[in-house]
This record gives structure tokens, sequence and C-alpha cells, in this order.
């Protein structure tokens, strides 16, 4: 599955929902969907709080599933295509080092 279906499944749930609607009580701007993401990040952090491994590797995934949902709507909202920035990033990233001795 590609990047697009996912992003145009992620758009239909939120439509379905009311949520572009300009009356929404939950109304999807960058801003608020940013701090959504954190929140969900959070969650996916709270997995490993007091150990190396998740518990329970299927509310694990639906953590993970929470946050890629929210950048996913982030980077559709902010006309940032996901896939293009993930490789510029990669590319960017070959050229850097981390641990100078």
């Amino acid at each position: 599955m590609d990047i697009k279906t996912l992003e145009d499944a992620m758009h239909h749930f939120v439509r379905s929902k009311g949520w572009y609607e300009v009356d929404s009580k939950r109304p999807q701007t960058p801003r608020n969907l940013a701090i959504s993401l954190v929140l969900e990040a959070s969650e996916v952090l709270e997995h490993f709080q007091w150990g190396e491994d998740s518990a329970d590797k299927e509310e694990l995934a639906s953590e993970l599933a929470d946050v890629m949902l929210y950048l996913l709507q982030i980077a559709s909202i902010s006309d940032i295509e996901l896939a293009d920035a993930v490789m510029a990033k990669l590319d960017k990233n070959y050229n850097r080092t981390w641990d100078e001795d």
C-alpha cells in the first residue's frame, strides 16, 4: 500500500466525522494536529516506560497508526509530499555525521 492510498483513506475518515467542517468541535488545523501527534507519540512511549519491549503489540500497533495518521494529515493539509520529504531528509542525512571522534 502506498502513502497516497493511506492519505486518501485518512481524509475519507476525517470527512465522514465532519471534522473538516468550519463549525467542527475538532478543527483540523496544523497546530491542533501537531498537538495531537505529540500526544499520540507519548502514548507510544508509554509502552516502553518500564521495559525494552511493549507488553501489548496490538495496542502498540494501534498507537503507531494514530501517529502515522496525524503525520499524514499534517503533511497533506500543509501541502507537503511526505514521501518526497522523507527521501530528501534521508539524502541530507547521508552527508551528516553524528559520532565524531
